[in-house]
């Protein structure tokens, strides 16, 4: 069985396997390897296994990538794909984002099968996100709605809305579109009603910063 050239670390979620098996695509392109040469390692984090209470009161974004940089660290997997507005400030040492693939929309969607707008939800609807930045925007437009914390990923999140948990809920554009799901997109919120989160659209490529092979074979990618 022939052995993968690169493995690369990702989250299991419906969106974290689209964008990893986009960057699996382009390194194939760029270097003409087979699927087989590329592996891609499911991690489960922190913050796919706590689903109990909101992120922001159980340690915040780190818990989407500690475990996929620890296996960077351990060297069971090469590169480790993020979006990037799930990563902290800071790296741990010796890791180092070597490739950022082109941006997608940072504009945030509203989504709701009633309703056309955030303006056009009746007073005292309910509004579902997990996102304080998005809670404390839609507040301060709409302080008459009732807006929930509303845990899940993207597929999750459509099918409370479907069942009627909600009446409307807000996701990134970006998110929606690389899962091929922008028909479900309502409205396009302008980002000077909503201003969008930092790095929101951005894919970037996670690797050792002393794996020259790796950061050699990532820098095609890269459209930093």
């Amino acid at each position: 069985m022939q052995q993968p050239r690169l493995r690369i670390g990702t989250r299991g979620s419906g969106l974290a396997l689209a964008q990893a098996h986009e960057v699996q695509r382009r390194l194939m392109a760029a270097h003409g390897f087979a699927e087989a040469e590329i592996e891609i390692v499911v991690i489960r984090t922190s913050g796919d296994r706590i689903q109990d209470r909101p992120l922001s009161e159980a340690g915040g974004k780190g818990l989407f990538t500690k475990e996929i940089e620890e296996g960077l660290l351990d060297k069971s997997i090469d590169l480790a794909v993020h979006s990037m507005k799930d990563m902290p400030t800071v790296l741990p040492e010796g890791l180092t984002i070597a490739a950022m693939l082109p941006r997608e929309d940072v504009r945030d969607a509203f989504i709701s099968v009633k309703w056309a707008s955030i303006d056009a939800l009746p007073q005292g609807a309910i509004v579902g996100s997990s996102s304080l930045r998005r809670q404390a925007q839609l507040r301060r437009l709409r302080p008459d709605l009732q807006v929930i914390t509303y845990r899940g990923n993207v597929e999750t999140r459509l099918k409370k809305l479907a069942d009627g948990v909600v009446d409307a809920t807000l996701l990134a554009v970006a998110g929606l579109k690389r899962l091929g799901l922008a028909d479900r997109i309502t409205a396009v919120i302008p980002d000077d009603a909503m201003l969008p989160a930092v790095a929101q659209g951005a894919i970037g490529i996670e690797c050792r910063f002393d794996d020259e092979d790796t950061t050699a074979l990532l820098a095609p990618l890269n459209d930093a």
